[in-house]
């Protein structure tokens, strides 16, 4: 046994060492040298901005580190776990010693290469998590989240974050920004604004109960097309006036049906009656209103986000049980090029067009959006419309190389504005370590093979404009206030 337990540790000093990822030496200076100290711009996370502003402390890895996390619970029921330490009422202890059983048959799952490097960053853990470490990654991960070091804004200050946007509903009062826009802290946090509930026309319930929340946030009755758009209009210039400059969509696919105001006004008014609407009668409705969004993006100047292709809660015992977005989501096959290419011809016809970063689920649609992209650049504004970064089950090795090969063959990888976690954990900025170094190492493979020329000057300056300038420059966020 302990002969055993001795080759189990030598193994893992081959695994995760500070040139993970990265296959030969000038990957290795790329990465060390240039990317690997760039602060961090995430542009797209679910982080809680109460946290933030309250400087949130956990008790203890399950409360920062499993709770909320999708991809780790979807691992642990794969394993057969049983739901009671996945979402349910076992303790914060019971849940870990489950997961770091799992966690040795995650191997070649992406979750396996994030497991550890979140322990090692930034708990300085190196040892492989499984059942027998379980309880001394437990002891020294809890005793870290105990010190000052490691609070919300201390996880976010250790790893060198520069801007964070939160994603918001339109009727949130922002309490939370702009409490922290009062604090002295070496990064900012913005709201992005996410109106996506205004879309769901088709559940009359709960989208009738959202409106009246908007109308009593906005100030404005909402009874007919004009004011629902005046409501949203007034919440865009709240969010403008505290730091937003990014707006979001999750959809299954872009809407870009025909619907004249004078139709839009009818469908709002059935649904504010309650009535519910057919399938094409509710695609008419979120085109007209997601062109009318869009308008508004661009003349506030923010950046537009749409991340495509999700068939969500697919389980419906699961959904009954746990409720929505429990980890029941899946890949969809939607039709997006078609619809994509209408919606941003209209834009662009009115010269409405902001600037936009297209997400695909599906990588069958990699070529598709980075096709698409160039077929609606500007000339004026570089990498205008972006194909945006691995996203979800695509934000892992295969996924985020394949999104970045596809880009360079069919669009530009130079502009390209990099990663984002789209998560709602402190401990997940490694996702950003773990791009750097899949760029660096595709860089230097490409210098190796005699694709690239070993010129120090334009590599260095593609991993920085990729890992940071970029981005900085594009979404234009407000300056730092002194």
């Amino acid at each position: 046994m302990k002969k055993k337990t001795a080759t189990r540790r030598r193994s893992s000093r081959t695994f995760l060492t500070p040139d993970f990822l990265l296959e030969s030496p000038l990957a290795r200076t790329l990465y060390h040298e240039v990317a690997a100290e760039l602060p961090i711009i995430d542009y797209h996370n679910h982080l809680p901005p109460q946290d933030i502003a309250g400087d949130r402390r956990f008790e203890n890895l399950t409360q920062i580190w499993l709770a909320g996390d999708h991809y780790k619970w979807r691992a642990m029921r794969t394993l057969g776990v049983p739901e009671r330490y996945i979402t349910g009422d076992a303790s914060d202890w019971e849940k870990f010693e489950r997961w770091a059983a799992c966690v040795p048959h995650t191997a070649r799952n992406p979750l396996y290469h994030w497991t550890h490097m979140e322990l090692l960053e930034p708990f300085g853990i190196r040892e492989m998590l499984n059942a027998e470490t379980a309880a001394r990654v437990w002891k020294t991960a809890n005793a870290k989240l105990a010190t000052p070091g490691f609070s919300a804004r201390g996880l976010l200050i250790r790893a060198r974050v520069d801007v964070i946007c939160t994603t918001d509903d339109p009727t949130d009062d922002l309490r939370h920004h702009r409490a922290f826009a009062k604090v002295k802290a070496p990064f900012r946090m913005f709201p992005a604004f996410r109106p996506d509930a205004a879309l769901w026309i088709d559940q009359p319930e709960s989208w009738n109960a959202w409106i009246d929340k908007l109308a009593a946030a906005a100030g404005i009755p909402i009874d007919d097309w004009s004011s629902l758009l005046d409501a949203l209009r007034a919440r865009c210039d709240f969010f403008h006036a505290n730091g937003c400059r990014l707006a979001d969509h999750g959809l299954e696919q872009m809407y870009a049906d025909d619907c004249p105001p004078d139709r839009a006004d009818a469908l709002f008014r059935l649904a504010r009656n309650g009535e519910p609407l057919n399938m094409n009668d509710t695609r008419a409705f979120r085109s007209a209103l997601l062109f009318e969004m869009g308008m508004m993006y661009a003349e506030r100047d923010w950046t537009q986000q749409f991340h495509l292709g999700a068939l969500r809660n697919v389980n419906t015992r699961m959904q009954r049980a746990l409720g929505r977005d429990a980890g029941y989501d899946v890949i969809g096959d939607f039709d997006q090029a078609a619809p994509l290419a209408r919606a941003l011809d209209r834009w662009d016809r009115e010269n409405k067009l902001a600037r936009t970063v297209l997400y695909n689920l599906n990588p069958r649609d990699n070529e598709v959006l980075a096709a698409m992209c160039g077929a609606f650049q500007d000339g004026v504004t570089p990498g205008k419309i972006q194909f945006g970064s691995g996203w979800w089950f695509l934000d892992q090795l295969d996924g985020m190389t394949k999104q970045m090969e596809a880009l360079s063959n069919l669009g530009l990888l130079s502009p390209f504005v990099g990663m984002l976690t789209d998560s709602r954990s402190f401990l997940s900025f490694c996702r950003h370590a773990y791009f750097r170094r899949l760029l660096c190492n595709i860089l230097a493979t490409d210098v190796a093979r005699g694709r690239l020329p070993r010129d120090l000057d334009l590599l260095c300056g593609l991993v920085r404009g990729i890992c940071h300038d970029n981005a900085a420059r594009y979404f234009r966020f407000p300056p730092q206030q002194e």
